[in-house]
């Protein structure tokens, strides 16, 4: 089955349309686990905000001490709990980091609008370094799934395990070869674009241009998930924006409000 682009954008209109709104609850952290250096596998439980989350969207937690809250991409969501996997990259992750089975965390959540997958076909998930979280919940949305997840080296490889159960294809590929396919995500892409229905990326901006560029070149539709620094998560201080256009016009959107997830030739690379 192979959508058209006009298509796609067609499904990703109506699931805005119908998007949920999001919610704040207090959070018990349930299982915490460290599955690579500096990256932190939380599950925490909270029944009303799992039950909306969509693929793609994000959380955005509070740390005590801090201001501003912290984007984390849902990685799942299972029954009453949503799965948060993040990577330590400042003050207010490490401190998150701190936490104890047991604690209460403040999310608000689900934000963002997410992925958009049709209901019949194969979707290339494609995700990189810490971009391969949110693939994992969106693939298992897809009736045929096949997940390229991208590395530096194979002590950064993360939730290969996962990925394998819930797609029906997985290639690993590292920058240096320790594991996997030696090469980027780009090359594994070329090997199954031709059989795929949509492309859906998530991880550093030279990556996804990559991935957006080729699928371009095989007339395949492709979303992003695009990724800025965000203050208050909701649209309101305007402060996460990325160059878009429409219509051939150009102007900005916002990560948080508008994305994270966007139509790739909507961006403006």
């Amino acid at each position: 089955m192979c959508y058209t682009i006009k298509q796609i954008n067609n499904f990703m209109g109506e699931r805005v349309a119908t998007i949920m709104k999001y919610d704040v609850e207090l959070s018990r952290l349930i299982k915490k686990e460290e599955i690579a250096q500096g990256i932190f596998d939380f599950t925490v439980k909270c029944p009303s905000l799992a039950k909306k989350a969509q693929a793609g969207q994000f959380a955005h937690l509070a740390v005590p001490g801090k201001t501003l809250r912290r984007p984390i991409s849902i990685c799942d969501a299972v029954g009453d709990s949503l799965r948060l996997v993040f990577q330590v990259r400042g003050q207010g992750t490490e401190k998150l980091a701190q936490a104890k089975v047991g604690d209460d965390i403040d999310v608000l959540a689900p934000l963002g609008h997410g992925f958009t997958i049709p209901p019949r076909g194969t979707v290339a998930f494609i995700g990189g370094g810490i971009g391969v979280p949110p693939m994992l919940y969106s693939g298992k949305q897809a009736e045929k799934a096949i997940a390229i997840l991208g590395f530096r080296d194979k002590a950064g490889v993360i939730l290969a395990k996962d990925f394998e159960e819930a797609c029906s294809q997985v290639i690993v590929t590292t920058d240096d070869g320790s594991f996997g396919l030696h090469g980027f995500v780009t090359d594994a892409l070329r090997t199954v674009i031709d059989k795929v229905d949509l492309v859906c990326a998530c991880g550093p901006t030279p990556m996804l241009k990559a991935v957006a560029a080729m699928a371009r070149e095989h007339n395949t539709p492709c979303q992003v998930s695009m990724e800025e620094r965000m203050g208050c998560g909701v649209g309101a201080c305007l402060v996460c924006a990325c160059k878009t256009k429409k219509d051939n016009k150009e102007g900005y959107s916002h990560v948080c409000k508008n994305g994270p997830v966007f139509n790739a030739e909507e961006v403006v690379w």
